[in-house]
Formats: structure tokens, sequence, C-alpha cells
């Protein structure tokens, strides 16, 4: 990243009044601080306020001031304080680098000594300076999704909700990623459940960086474990997050722009509900081969076109145009490929008829983003 007085004097140059600013780690930066101390409008939170991201240990604390439900938790500074720890808990243990960590920095575990071990690991610096404090948190049992709100320090307005597939492998088995797929909305999350998240969730939170001299602007992203004890937070993030901002763009039918300044100026109160189709969007990852490890970069990739000329979208994550010109994966999550449908079932085939146009054969991608949804679709 720049560091903030090249960007500030890029705006300057160029005439910018106002900056949407999209990653975790300019946020983290403190960079929306910067922007706004030279006078431009700014959509994204302060350097304390993006906490909520930059540190789960932050968070959990912020939860248990707040009452906001949430797991139970332990914070570890150091390999022996969280070995310690761990016997407070059962297994399944969930462990957590405490900073940011590109999505990956969530370990569960199964057994005393794989969680060991992965602690080892977390404090040997597998995540660099994320893992230099550790969160380890009671299992909650039950389905996530994820609930979005717009806010400018004092309104909230309901985004939308979707659902991820975190596990790089189909039926949801393997490591972590950053996402292999979305889906909006969340039909799991009821217009009841909706309401809680609201109430019990997102507005105390928001309520409760106000009271402490921080107050929040931007899009809070929830991410949530529906339990039989209802709705709990599992974690922020301080961005739209990649690949369920793709869905909830396919969806929605709002001026984007409108929203996101009027957040920046403290004027969401003026703003009428968001409006998004009633449509599905389900979006799918093609990934490099090795992701989540050592991606293979390079590979060539071929008929975008073709994909985008069934009514799919194709957005762009970890390419590059080669010297030649061609297009080439740069990264581990490479394209996502979006599509909508009168249900989750119809978006999924739309979604993956678009996939199978795309020559990339250094790539891969699961097969069965949705099919949680798809199944409850077909027993009702």
């Amino acid at each position: 990243m720049r560091n903030h007085g090249e960007v500030t004097a890029f705006c300057a140059a160029r005439q910018i009044g106002f900056v949407v600013i999209g990653p975790e780690a300019p946020l983290v930066d403190g960079l929306a601080d910067s922007l706004r101390g030279a006078g431009l409008s700014v959509f994204g939170p302060s350097r304390a306020a993006a906490q909520l991201e930059g540190s789960k240990g932050f968070t959990k604390d912020l939860c248990e001031r707040a009452g906001i439900p949430t797991a139970g938790y332990v914070r570890a500074a150091s390999l022996a304080e969280a070995r310690t720890a761990l016997d407070r808990f059962s297994p399944p243990y969930v462990l957590k680098a405490d900073g940011l960590a590109a999505g990956k920095g969530v370990v569960i575990a199964q057994y005393r000594e794989e969680a060991d071990a992965a602690l080892a690991d977390m404090f040997g610096g597998q995540f660099g300076e994320a893992g230099a404090e550790v969160v380890i948190e009671e299992f909650m049992q039950g389905e996530e999704a994820s609930f979005f709100a717009l806010t400018d320090g004092a309104i909230i307005l309901p985004f939308g909700g979707a659902q991820d597939h975190k596990r790089v492998g189909e039926g949801d088995t393997g490591p972590n990623t950053g996402g292999m797929g979305a889906y909006s909305p969340a039909p799991i999350l009821t217009p009841e459940l909706r309401g809680e998240v609201m109430n019990r969730i997102v507005a105390p939170t928001v309520r409760a960086l106000a009271d402490e001299g921080m107050p929040y602007s931007g899009v809070l992203y929830a991410g949530v474990m529906l339990t039989a004890d209802g709705p709990k937070l599992v974690e922020y993030n301080c961005r739209f997050g990649d690949p369920e901002c793709q869905v909830l763009m396919m969806r929605l039918e709002s001026d984007l722009g409108e929203y996101l300044l009027a957040c920046a100026e403290s004027r969401l109160g003026t703003m009428p509900p968001l409006k998004l189709s009633p449509q599905t969007a389900l979006t799918v990852v093609m990934a490099a081969n090795g992701y989540p490890g050592t991606p293979e970069k390079g590979g060539a990739i071929e008929d975008i076109e073709a994909a985008e000329a069934t009514g799919a979208r194709v957005f762009h994550a970890g390419t590059a145009l080669d010297p030649s010109g061609r297009l080439i994966a740069a990264g581990g999550r490479v394209l996502n490929v979006t599509a909508l449908g009168a249900d989750t079932a119809e978006a999924q085939a739309n979604a993956y008829a678009a996939v199978d146009l795309i020559d990339f054969p250094t790539g891969f991608c699961r097969r069965d983003i949705g099919w949680r949804e798809i199944e409850r679709e077909q027993a009702g």
C-alpha cells in the first residue's frame, strides 16, 4: 500500500473529493483518518473503529462490555498461556489469529493434539504479526450467515444478507479460504432473524463504539451463527467482503454511490431503504491450483466474453495481463463468476453454465456452491 501522504497528494492533484476505501488493511492502518484530516469525504471507518476487523480480541471484549451475544472466549498472548487456556474448552477448538490474516487465520481443531500444533504454528509466525495474540473460542453449533448494514455512526440501514462457503473442498471440507462462493439472499436469515441481528448485535455495536468515542461510519458485515439460542456474532468485517460483495451488487437496484456518500456526509437518515432485486444471485470462485496454499500463477485464462454472453458477470480478483496482453492468473482466488436466477438452484445452474465456458486449465472451483439452500428448496 502507498503511504498516506501519497494517497492524499494523488487525490489533491486530481481534485478527488470523495474516497471509498475497499480493503481492510488500509482501514486498519488509518487511511480514512488521514484523508478526512485532509478535508476529503471518506466511506470507511476510522482506525479506532476498524479494530472491529483488525483485532478479534477487541471485538470480543466489546461484545462482553455491550452484552452482544457471541461465543465464550479467552485471549492469549503466548503459546504457554494459550495451551493452558485450552483446558477451559471442549473440542472442537476454535483458534483465531487476533489480527488480519487474509481470511485464513481461523483453525477449527477436532482434537487437542491438533489444537496444540495449530497454536504452535500461529505463535511461530504462520500468520506473521496477526498471530502475535490468539483468541480461543467456544465452538458454536449452527449455520453461519452474513448480514450487511450501512451506518454513518448514528443511523443504520440494512443492506442485505448472504451465505458463503469458506472451505476449499466440496461438501464444505478442507482448510478455510477467503471464500469459494456465495449466494444472496440467504432465506435461512428470515425477517425475524434479521431483526434480531439488527437489535441485538449491529445496533448495540454502533452505539457502543459511539459511546466510547470511536463512531463507526461505513459498511458493517456481521458474520453470525444461527444457534439454538438465537443469532450470535462470529466476527465483523469493515468492508463488503469477497465473495459476498459480488452477489449483493448483482441484486442492488439503488444507486450505490448515493448511499456511500450519504454515509460519509452523516446524512444516511435522509435516504430511503435500499432496494434489492428479489432474484437470487450466486457466485462461484475460480481459484488457481494450489490455493489456499501456494497458488500456481501465470496460467492463461480465455473466453471470459463467452461466459458473460450468457448474462453472467465475471468479476476479476487475481488477474493480470502478461507482456503479450494475455489474461493470466496472478493470485489465489482469480475470478468470481456470478449469475442471477429465480431461486438458488436456477442461479447456480446459470453460474456454472458460465464457468464451463471459461478456459482456465490451471484453475479449479467447487461444484456445489449453494448446496444447502438448494436442498432446502427441493425439500420444501
